[in-house]
């Protein structure tokens, strides 16, 4: 389980810097003024091997109002998520009295709290600090957010002990979602707002496990159930609908799109839900090529197909055709959540995309395959040159990569790309997984770089290729020279006429 770390202090003591420094990215905004921040940032961070979660926040003092009122809020609904809370203070402003108000709150809430100052450059830390310890922590960790110094130290401790603290706590009953053994084939049920999602996780289940009701946006976070059936493990994830950015306005709904989006790179398959009432629109693309980028396997169900008419059937099934060619590997399933129906037959569908995605490939499987689709249809010819494909290998699972070595493939055009990926895909007879091939060129082994040579070394391959490119000139010379005394010969004798 990743540990859950939440930046809280008043405004403007240095946190979204932290956050920076602590996810090794620029995604919070950061300036010196108060109140910057309004709306909850994760991030995600990494130390020596161990991986953890940042939550930045926005500033509490107390007496919010207005906007402020609800931006303490989302810092609030922060902690309440945290496993661990950084507690911000300004070494430089010292104890100000609305750090006894939070540090209050946070002992109400029994949290793993650490008391964190900051922006300590500069300053005697024993006079700095000397006020902080009068709020009972044993230890008050001196930092300074931009420049990095004291956060690495800080980071170690609070995962070691987080380490400590869930070992401690753990037992034979907890749910570990990173364990694939525990949690068997991860399935996401995403797509847009109101098309069934939850229903259809309740049909799979056999019971009304989660929320069902006629309004977009029921569902706000992503639910992990983990079930069995037929001795196979699973767990069911059912996402919040994920609407265009433009029509998310609520900070609550934006959330709960990042939690789905988090949740389908985290899953092994995904079903896609699609209303088949209201058809194709634009934003199921997008979900699909979404789901195409991160590499999951895909089933599509396309649900509330009861009730409809023979037209209203024969059209959607006519769009299928035209909008979903870039997905012709995913199964489509027509169901009906509510009654049950075709909702069996997405389970097979499932199975085969997953093990499709994790599928085992042999390098002589895949270069006899590489060398029989060139054979077919050659690569094309540049600048003179045919490109030359020697052979494949695998690159990795879920999903399956295929690396192919050969020279000149910086210059591989994409439709040539595209009859690889079908030819494998038909092959290795691979269904429900998007395949990816990558393109190396070899470079020649026996050339030598001079950054492992010595001096003697580099000045002998000097040497070497200064006087083989003289060896060329004047070879060149000497052909050049040898054709025009030919021509001398072979050019007609002028003989004076006689007078």
């Amino acid at each position: 389980m990743k540990p859950v770390i939440a930046l809280v202090g008043r405004p403007n003591v240095g946190k979204s810097t932290l956050f920076n420094r602590l996810t090794k990215s620029r995604e919070a905004i950061v300036a010196n003024f108060p109140g910057l921040t309004r709306d909850r940032k994760y991030g995600e961070g990494e130390l020596e091997g161990q991986t953890f979660i940042a939550i930045d926040t926005g500033g509490i003092s107390g007496d919010e109002e207005g906007i402020d009122l609800e931006m303490a809020a989302q810092s609030l609904q922060a902690i309440e998520e945290a496993h661990i809370c950084l507690f911000l203070v300004d070494a430089k402003d010292g104890l100000m009295p609305d750090d006894h108000r939070i540090l209050d709150y946070l002992r109400k809430r029994d949290k793993h709290t650490y008391l964190v100052a900051n922006k300590i450059d500069g300053l005697d830390p024993d006079i700095a600090l000397a006020d902080f310890y009068s709020l009972g922590f044993a230890e008050v960790h001196p930092i300074t957010a931009t420049q990095g110094r004291g956060v690495k130290s800080l980071l170690l401790g609070v995962l070691e002990e987080f380490a400590a603290i869930a070992a401690a706590n753990k037992s034979e009953d907890d749910f570990d979602l990173d364990d694939e053994s525990v949690t068997g084939i991860k399935i996401a049920i995403a797509g847009r707002p109101n098309v069934g999602k939850s229903t259809l996780v309740n049909r799979l289940l056999g019971e009304d496990r989660v929320v069902v009701y006629d309004q977009p946006g029921t569902t706000r976070d992503s639910i992990y159930i983990p079930f069995e059936r037929r001795d196979q493990r699973y767990t069911l994830i059912d996402t919040a609908g994920i609407r265009k950015r433009g029509k998310t306005r609520e900070t609550v709904e934006k959330f709960s799109v990042v939690k789905s989006l988090q949740s389908i790179q985290d899953a092994n398959v995904v079903v896609l839900v699609v209303d088949a009432r209201t058809g194709i629109v634009e934003q199921d693309l997008h979900l699909l090529g979404y789901v195409i980028d991160t590499g999951r396997a895909l089933v599509i169900a396309l649900n509330k197909w009861d009730g409809m008419d023979q037209e209203g059937k024969e059209k959607i099934k006519s769009d299928i055709l035209r909008r979903f060619t870039f997905v012709n590997f995913a199964k489509i399933h027509f169901i009906s959540a509510l009654h049950g129906t075709g909702v069996g037959d997405l389970y097979p569908s499932i199975h085969r995309a997953y093990e499709s995605a994790r599928k085992t490939l042999t390098t002589n499987i895949l270069t006899q395959i590489l060398q029989d689709a060139v054979t077919d249809h050659a690569p094309p010819i540049i600048n003179g040159r045919r490109i030359k494909l020697r052979y494949a290998h695998a690159g990795g699972q879920n999903p399956p990569i295929i690396v192919i070595h050969g020279k000149q493939t910086d210059k591989v055009p994409g439709n040539y790309t595209r009859y690889l990926e079908k030819t494998f895909r038909k092959v290795l007879k691979l269904e429900g997984t998007p395949v990816k091939i990558e393109l190396r060129s070899g470079e020649n082994p026996f050339i030598k770089s001079e950054e492992n040579l010595n001096p003697q070394q580099i000045a002998r391959k000097r040497r070497m290729t200064k006087n083989k490119v003289q060896s060329k000139k004047n070879a060149a010379t000497g052909r050049a020279a040898a054709v025009n005394k030919t021509n001398e010969r072979k050019a007609p004798v002028q003989r004076r006429r006689p007078r």
